[in-house]
This record gives structure tokens, sequence and C-alpha cells, in this order.
């Protein structure tokens, strides 16, 4: 035990000193914004409202609702410090990587090829995603309750007829997929299991040539084995449909890559994700498909390999059976996302390896165990070379964990590594336009209309960036192209519902503001966008209506408090406005808008004092307001002219 023990804490103090320098960076904008910062269900923390919505909604093109909630409850925790979202993952990897070390060792009796395989799932820089994206705590979770499932089947394949035991295999099962769908695959993998090394199915040895432990009273046929996977099955079935449903935006129709073109990738990948297992260098956030460009050779030679590693597996599994295992887990686990229905428009990911590569890592720690288990000197060498060869990942992967640090370093070290990738122009352009640096966007965002004319993402940020330069005309302009590539995008005629109510073409942006709706009926701001055009048409009743929904989604919503004000005002229900704009710098004290407003309304009522400490905190947080010197002025003559 001592020896378990020892191998346990050297797991978590490898995991640490590679990635816990994460505890210092950011979130970055590729999807944190969507899972953490932006997401008001999720940043608002823990409530009986945002589990619901959890549980109901799709968001982001998935349903993982367990990983909602605990994005949810380190939103509770450390509100939007990203240090400590990041340490989550952190310590859940640890559990992952001791979880699974634990787990081997039980099922086989074999430290040294443990500890083996559960060094490399620790400390590969194929990890480097799953573990320092804040976004991908769906791989690092749904990886706890992955190994969790591995060893409570074992505790039932050793005593088959306690329900309990299999109930608990259930359990477990369900909230890793409701973690990330991706755990679909895990029956086929404990059938793997039941091969070896638990020896289920009669006649199958344990451990291989060199041992003859069994698991006791073991089904006899493989029919046994299967029929008690069927519930697993069932869910799994389940499960893939939920998944379709909540992917469909996202899902990639035959006009983009053609099925057959999609299955040579597929063969591609399973390939090029063997070579980074062995050589991770070059290591990157997105890999851009390469759709009809995929020459035919790199086709042929994947196809080639994949089929030469099969058969050798086959042909040594009596007694090398680890081996068969292994690559069967590896190409089962991967098949889920492998491109076959392509969803986005990477060609593979990093973090598609999280879980299948313990097969590889299965295959090789036995594979080597086995090669030099009668030879003591042989035995030395090997452990040497392993130790040398984990030093290598974990400081290769400790440098891929740097990239991550902020939105900057990613994109450029992605731009490094891959070519023709429009999703990283789009999103370091974005990070230059926020800092400000407009020349810099302005080349990231043309440079990817360069690799692609449709990328539709480089047209929304070249709108978007000219919107901020208040030149609307030609944000509308772009807007306008990329709804005639894809019209059903809310967020862009939202977008462009704002660009023409700027050029005081209201009646446009209404149509436009009612078009996103119908897209997405629960979007707080453009129903307080229509509010606000709908007011400047006069249309007070509407607007009022589209304002109080805006309010009843999200409540804390200052803007829109600030702009049901306004209404009222018009309307000439002139205490309730006040209430409004009183309510509206309470939430957000550094709303202009609101402050002005208020101090209007306190004018009126011969509030001078509180009027005029109401237009200098307007001038304060906006020296060139263009009405609040005005009002100051007013407010501070009236009140001389009423004292004594």
């Amino acid at each position: 035990m001592g020896k378990d023990w020892a191998i346990c804490g050297g797991l978590t103090l490898a995991v640490v000193l590679i990635f816990g320098q994460t505890l210092r960076y950011e979130f970055v904008n590729y999807d944190d914004n969507k899972y953490v910062t932006e997401n008001p269900h999720v940043s608002g923390g823990l409530s009986p409202e945002s589990v619901a919505w959890a549980l109901t909604q799709r968001h982001a093109n998935n349903w993982h609702p367990l990983t909602w909630m605990s994005h949810m409850l380190d939103c509770q925790i450390f509100g939007t410090w990203a240090g400590g979202h990041h340490a989550v993952n952190v310590v859940l990897h640890a559990a992952v990587a001791v979880g699974l070390f634990l787990t081997l060792r039980r099922m086989t009796g074999d430290l040294w090829p443990s500890a083996l395989a559960a060094a490399l799932l620790a400390v590969h820089p194929l990890r480097v995603e799953s573990v320092a994206w804040v976004s991908e705590r769906k791989d690092v979770l749904s990886g706890l309750f992955f190994v969790l499932t591995l060893a409570a089947y074992l505790r039932y394949a050793r005593r088959p007829t306690a329900t309990s035991a299999y109930l608990t295999v259930v359990v477990l099962f369900v909230l890793g997929l409701m973690a990330k769908p991706m755990l679909v695959t895990l029956p086929l993998v404990l059938l793997l299991l039941d091969y070896w090394p638990l020896g289920r199915i009669r006649g199958e040895e344990s451990r291989g040539a060199d041992a003859q432990v069994r698991s006791p009273n073991p089904p006899s046929t493989w029919i046994q084995v299967l029929l008690e996977k069927i519930p697993l099955l069932v869910i799994s079935g389940l499960v893939c449909l939920t998944t379709v449903w909540a992917q469909q935006e996202a899902l990639e129709t035959v006009d983009y890559v053609p099925f057959s073109w999609r299955l040579g990738n597929a063969v591609v990948s399973y390939a090029a994700y063997l070579g980074q297992m062995v050589y991770p260098v070059g290591l990157a956030v997105l890999y851009p498909h390469p759709g009809l460009r995929l020459p035919l050779w790199q086709i042929a030679v994947s196809g080639a390999l994949l089929t030469a590693i099969s058969l050798s597996v086959f042909l040594v599994r009596r007694r090398c059976p680890f081996l068969l295992v292994g690559w069967l887990w590896y190409l089962v686990m991967l098949a889920p996302v492998i491109g076959l229905m392509q969803v986005g428009r990477q060609a593979r990911a990093d973090r598609y390896t999280y879980l299948p590569q313990i097969g590889l890592a299965i295959a090789l720690a036995w594979g080597l165990d086995y090669a030099v288990r009668r030879r003591p000197v042989g035995r030395w060498i090997a452990v040497a070379a392993a130790c040398l060869v984990l030093i290598v990942l974990a400081v290769i992967a400790w440098r891929q964990t740097s990239f991550w640090r902020n939105n900057e370093t990613l994109w450029v070290h992605t731009l490094q590594c891959t070519r023709r990738n429009t999703v990283a122009d789009f999103n370091l352009g974005s990070h230059w336009a926020e800092q400000g640096r407009v020349d810099l966007a302005l080349g990231q965002f043309h440079k990817a209309l360069d690799d692609d004319p449709k990328s539709t993402n480089a047209l929304y940020g070249l709108g978007t960036l000219l919107a901020k330069q208040k030149k609307y005309a030609e944000a509308a302009d772009y807007y306008r192209r990329v709804i005639q590539l894809v019209p059903g995008i809310a967020e862009v005629h939202g977008s462009l519902g704002i660009a023409l109510q700027r050029q005081g073409r209201t009646d446009e942006a209404v149509a436009e503001y009612e078009t996103a709706l119908r897209l997405d009926p629960k979007d707080s701001q453009v129903q307080n966008n229509l509010a606000s055009a709908l007011n400047d048409l006069r249309r007070y009743e509407e607007a009022e209506r589209h304002c109080r929904e805006a309010l009843r989604l999200r409540p804390d919503f200052a803007e829109a408090h600030n702009n049901l004000g306004i209404i009222l005002e018009a309307r000439g229900q002139i205490n309730e406005a006040a209430r409004c704009y009183a309510r509206a710098v309470a939430i957000k004290p550094d709303l202009v808008a609101a402050h002005n407003n208020l101090g209007v309304i306190l004018a009126r009522h011969g509030r001078l004092d509180e009027a005029i400490d109401e237009f200098r905190e307007t001038l304060r947080l906006d020296p060139q307001h263009p009405n609040a010197g005005k009002n100051l002025d007013n407010a501070l003559r009236i009140r001389a002219q009423r004292k004594p």
C-alpha cells in the first residue's frame, strides 16, 4: 500500500506542477464567454432556476447539465476569478489520473504498468486543452465519472448478483453522460474489460499468457455479458438522440464536406492522433478542416497503418490480449468525435483524445511490461526509459500550458502551428478589437477573409468593429453579407437592427429585431433594443411590453430599467419612471444615462440638491455628456434664485 500511496502522490504532484500555472491565467474568448462570463444562467451561481435551466435547455450546442452545474458552483464560490475555475479543472484532472491508477491496479494486480498508464494520462501534452481551458470542464468532469464507473463495474464483476452494485454502475454512468455525452461508448469499453483483464467470458484468460486469474462466477458466454449491457446501451442511445437535438445547429451538411471526405478525414485523424501521442509538438486549440483539399495519399497511408495495427493486435490476442483491448478502446471511444457527423469545422481536436488514449496507454504499459517481464536488465532499462519519456512529456506539457495564459498567447501560437485558420484569425482580431488596437484587428479579420471569403465570423467581426467606430452603414453591409450566407443567426439580425437604428432607419431596425426574437425569444438585449426602437416610433404600449419582457428574462438588467423609465416618462407616468431610473443606478452605478434621467425628474419635482448630485455624477462619469452640463447649470441657477 505504501507504493500505491506514493504513486498517487506523485501523480498529483506532477499534475499540479504542470497545470498549477493556470491559476494565474485568464478566461479566453473561445467559448469561455458562452460557458461562464457572459452566461447569466451560470454566472449567477447555483439556484433552483439555474439548475432547471441546466436540465432542460441546450446551450452552446450542448446538453450537459452536470457540467453547467459545476460551472455555476464555481461562480458561486469564485465569482469571475478565472484562477478559481482553472484550479477546479486541475483538481479534477488529478483525481482522474489517481482514480485510473487505483482502478487499473485493482483490476490487474499490476503496480507499475498501472502507474505508467495513469502517468501518461496525467502528463501528456494532449491533455493540456482539456485541463487549461475552462470551457473543457466537461472533459475532466466526465473523466472522473468514467473512472468511477470503471471502479464500480469492477465491484459488480466480482459480485454479479448484487443489484446495488449494478445500480451504482448505472448511476455513475448517467452522471458521466450528463457531464459529457462522449461517454456513450463506455458500455463497449466494459465489454472489452470483460475480455481483459477481468476474464469474465468462459475460456478467456484474465491477464494473458502468464496468468490464469479469473473473476469469480463469470458468465459463460458473450451473450450473457452483452445482455447485462443492454440497459446501459439503451441509456447511450437516448443520450445520442439528445446530443443530436442539442447540436443540430452546429452539424455541418454534406454540402460543406461530403461523407466520403469525412470518412477520409476520420481515417487520417485516427492516424494523426497516434502521431501526436508519440510526437506531441505543434499542438493547437483548433485544426482547420481540410475539406476537399485532403491529399488522397494521406488517406491511403493512414488506412494502411490502421489496418496493419489492427491485424497485428488481433494475431497476438491470445498472448497479449491487452494490446487488442487497448487498441479497440482507442478506436471505439474516438468514434463519436472522429468527424463522421461533423460538428463545427475542425479536422480534429486534442480534447477528443482525453479518454480514448487511455486505451493506447494501457497497450503501451502492459506491452512494455510483457516485453521485459523475464529480463531483469531489460526491466531497469525500461524503467529508466519510461521515466525519461515522462519527464520529456511533462516539460512539453508545461510549455504547451503556458500558451493558454491569455487570448494573445493562445491565438498567436495557434496561427504559428496551423494554416488557413479563420477561427484563430477571428478570435485574435476580436482580442485586438477589445484592446482598442483597431488596425491590428482589421488586419486579422481581412486575413481571415483572404483565406475564406465566406467566413461569417470574419464578416461579423468587421461589422462589429465598424459599428464601434460609428460607421453604421458599412457595418450594416457586412451584417447583411453574413445573413446572406447564414440567414438564421439571431445575433446577426440583432446587430443589424442596432446599425439601422443608429442610422435613423427605425422601421427597418424593428423588422430585424423581430426576426432576431423569432429565432431567439429569450434574448433580453434584443427585447430591450426593440423596446427602444418602438419607443422612438411612439408605439409606447408595445415598447413597454418588450421592455418588461427583457426585465423578466434578466431582472438585474440596468439598461432595461433605464429604458423602461424613458418609456413610462413618455407615457406620463413620472413617479414610476423615477423609480426605474433609481433602480438602474442602484444596479449599475456607472450607467451615465440613468443618472442624467433621474436628475431631470428630481429637478422637475423641486428636489434640486438631489438633482444636482445626479448631474454632477453624470459629468464625473462622462465629462462630454451633451446635456448634463446644461442641466446642472439650470439646476444651480434655479436653486440660487430660490435662496432668500
